[in-house]
């Protein structure tokens, strides 16, 4: 018997996220930074792919800051996403802001 096709629902104030490839980086010299290199604490960018019903500020399809620690993660048909809650996100970045930064990606 095969398993049905089931679409995934957010709860509550829950954002389904994945995050971007952690590569190499470049650093505004163009110095390559290999993958391995020990940051401290740095925060990720990623895409968000379902938000609960209590989610007041992002929307599928805008790319979000987070930190990467201490989050769960899911493996849904091969692909890892992380699951955490919206007070968890550090910045929104899309084209629907209404008070920014000023800095664009």
């Amino acid at each position: 018997m095969q398993d049905p096709k089931l679409e995934i629902q957010m709860l509550h104030d829950r954002v389904m996220v994945k995050p971007e490839t952690n590569g190499e980086r470049r650093s505004g010299a163009g110095i390559v930074i290999p993958a391995t290199a020990e940051v401290a604490k740095r925060l990720v960018w990623g895409e968000v792919f379902g938000v609960g019903a209590n989610v007041r500020t992002v929307k599928v399809g805008d790319r979000v800051l987070f930190a990467r620690d201490d989050q769960y993660e899911v493996d849904v048909q091969g692909t890892t996403y992380l699951v955490l809650r919206e007070r968890e996100l550090h910045a929104v970045a899309t084209e629907r802001t209404e008070h920014g930064t000023g800095l664009y990606l």
